[in-house]
């Protein structure tokens, strides 16, 4: 029996075993099982119990995680200026960029209605080419059959045109009506409002006309040089005024030196002394023409035996052709000093100064050719006694 006063102490089998610590089991509950906790990691990492694999997995991914956030965080960011809006840009262009454009589209267009004029004046020259040479046969024929002696080398006839005096004569022509078209440019941009780079244009364009102008004279000099130094392919008022199949440079400086003003004091020691050289090259090539023609007539001269052997003839003849073929150096070197005088004028003068002299000089060639035409268009009255 039991003591009601005493103490009531716990079962033995409750006390008889050692204290045993129950670690909390997971609770399965199939589809409604909740995934276990993460392991706390830190100063509690010496718990004996161990997680599963996929415990173990999930844990070091979250520390690999935390290693690269920090790597990323350690990197300096550079910050980003905001992307421009392209259609901002398109829409306001620069005016000079629209300028621009418009000179571009507008040197475009002139320089298609250039290439179709140049084409058509190329197929109406040829056009009058073979009218010419039709019309220079017939009357050919007509003087062979009034006088006997078609192709006769006396009356200035050699046979047929040369084809190289024939294809120059259709350069001329195109290089003339470019010149005056040039020459109406020049005279429109001087007196319009128009910029340092399209006077230069200009001006490099009328270089360009004669350095062509020279290409070909030397091309048809090669053909037949007396065709070139005889000035056929000019006007007669240019003629009057020809040297060496061309205009003497020192001339047109004094022509256009009144247009140039006003001139600095630089600028008028530059051209005089470009003026006096020019003069100096005139009289050295005159006076080699006047050596050539003296021994070309010796030539012909030498030994002269109207009554010798044909074979001492012909030995002349060929020594007086050689002697020509010094004629073609002359032109070509008279040309050279034409087309360096330019060009020295260019580099002393001022662009829109060079604009001018380029215009002036187109203007005087223009006036020539108009005073030919009316010289040969002026009306005649009939020769009377008292006029002989």
């Amino acid at each position: 029996m039991v003591s009601i006063g005493a103490a009531a102490s716990p079962p033995e089998y409750m006390t008889s075993a050692p204290a045993v610590q129950f670690a909390a089991a997971p609770i399965r509950m199939g589809v409604y099982e909740r995934p276990a906790p993460a392991p706390v990691m830190g100063m509690w990492n010496s718990d004996p119990f161990k997680v599963d694999s996929g415990q173990a997995t999930s844990g070091s991914t979250v520390m690999e995680a935390d290693k690269f956030d920090i790597r990323l965080e350690d990197v300096p960011q550079v910050a980003l200026e905001p992307a421009r809006s392209t259609d901002q840009e398109t829409s306001r262009p620069p005016e000079r960029v629209l300028r621009r454009l418009a000179q571009n589209r507008e040197a475009a267009r002139k320089s298609r209605l250039r290439k179709k004029a140049y084409i058509q004046q190329l197929e109406t020259s040829r056009m009058k080419l073979a009218q010419l040479e039709q019309e220079l046969q017939r009357a050919r024929q007509q003087g062979a059959y009034a006088n006997g002696n078609l192709g006769d080398p006396n009356l200035g006839f050699t046979g047929s045109m040369v084809p190289g005096v024939a294809a120059f004569e259709i350069d001329y022509s195109n290089w003339v009506e470019e010149q005056n078209r040039h020459t109406a440019e020049l005279r429109s941009a001087l007196q319009g409002q128009t910029t340092e780079l399209e006077l230069r244009m200009l001006v490099e364009t009328g270089l360009n006309n004669y350095e062509h102008l020279f290409r070909i004279k030397a091309l048809a000099a090669n053909s037949d040089v007396f065709y070139v130094t005889s000035g056929v392919w000019k006007t007669p008022a240019e003629r009057f005024f020809l040297w060496i199949g061309g205009f003497r440079p020192s001339e047109v400086l004094k022509i256009l030196r009144p247009q140039l003003e006003p001139l600095t004091e630089a600028q008028l020691m530059a051209v005089g002394g470009l003026q006096h050289t020019s003069t100096q090259a005139e009289d050295a090539l005159s006076q080699g023409m006047e050596k050539l023609q003296q021994n070309l007539a010796e030539t012909l001269t030498a030994a002269a035996d109207p009554f010798g052997p044909p074979d001492g003839y012909m030995l002349q003849m060929a020594t007086a052709v050689e002697k020509l073929k010094e004629l073609v150096g002359f032109v070509i070197q008279a040309d050279h000093l034409r087309q360096t005088t330019l060009q020295q004028m260019h580099k002393i003068l001022t662009t829109r100064q060079a604009a001018r002299g380029l215009l002036a000089l187109g203007d005087y060639f223009q006036r020539l050719r108009a005073l030919s035409h009316l010289w040969a268009t002026r009306p005649r009255e009939a020769p009377t006694l008292s006029h002989l």
